[in-house]
């Protein structure tokens, strides 16, 4: 690939395609649960709470510490999701146990919403919470996350002004890569993307990592679109240098292709740990 994207056909309905509370009528059962769960997590697990990246009050971040008291490996950092409208870390610390059993540290950032700020600025939000942690820490990090969150995550590894620490690893869940085909939705109303913010803001079109660490996974009941996005992601990244992998979560839809993360078990988490120790 070229970086020129080939266009889509007209006939994808992009609203279908990518309004997922539409498609998964059950969606509020499910973001109901992360709330219960994330914050019966909180009363049990190792951690530290509302730790402060920056200067406004969405500049915090949570870190859970690894089952073993390991505190000196690889860090992974989980981007919650919600279309950057929608959501903070509150919804997602149940997501580092099945990391945290496994020896891994995770730390869980918000970062500023849509529409009171721009997706640019969303995007400094998570470069600054990143460099935080690594700093912090001195240890490196596996950027994952989920949806928006996994829009995040590679713009993390592909930033070409990374700090002394680049990310080298990441794990995008059901990740946008892509964002032309929001700017005719309904999501696009509090994002105000134009076609030109959406083509800036799109890491597929940025100059992709010469090497590093990919794997991309999507539900396999998720729309065609999410299924494109993260194959052509994975294309384009290959031919740069980077080991990058496809991977679908059989039956799995939006709402439920991340639930594998609570469990140490599972191959989210398997893949979590392997992007670790490559970190």
């Amino acid at each position: 690939m070229n970086g020129t994207r080939a266009p889509m056909s007209e006939a994808v309905d992009l609203e279908a395609e990518y309004n997922n509370r539409a498609r998964v009528p059950g969606h509020g059962e499910n973001i109901a649960g992360w709330h219960r769960d994330a914050a019966a997590y909180r009363e049990v697990a190792a951690c530290e709470l509302d730790l402060s990246y920056g200067p406004e009050k969405r500049h915090r971040l949570d870190l859970f510490f690894a089952s073993n008291g390991d505190r000196n490996g690889p860090i992974v950092f989980f981007i919650h999701g919600g279309y950057w409208q929608a959501l903070d870390k509150s919804s997602a610390s149940h997501l580092a146990r099945g990391a945290n059993e496994r020896g891994l540290t995770v730390a869980i950032p918000s970062y500023r919403l849509a529409p009171a700020v721009t997706l640019a600025e969303i995007v400094a939000d998570i470069e600054r919470a990143a460099d935080f942690v690594m700093e912090r820490t001195g240890c490196p990090i596996v950027a994952t996350g989920h949806s928006a969150g996994g829009h995040l995550a590679a713009c993390l590894m592909a930033r070409t002004d990374a700090p002394r620490r680049p990310v080298k690893s990441a794990m995008p869940i059901s990740g946008l890569f892509d964002l032309s085909p929001l700017v005719p939705t309904s999501i696009n109303k509090a994002l105000g993307l134009s076609v030109d913010d959406a083509r800036r803001l799109s890491p597929i079109l940025w100059p992709p990592p010469a090497s590093g660490h990919l794997e991309a996974i999507v539900g396999g009941a998720e729309s065609s679109e999410f299924h494109r996005q993260s194959r052509d992601i994975v294309e384009r990244w290959s031919e740069a240098g980077v080991a990058a992998r496809f991977h679908e979560v059989a039956g799995a839809h939006h709402f439920d292709v991340l639930d594998g993360l609570v469990d140490p078990g599972d191959n989210l988490v398997d893949h979590l740990v392997r992007l670790a120790e490559r970190a």
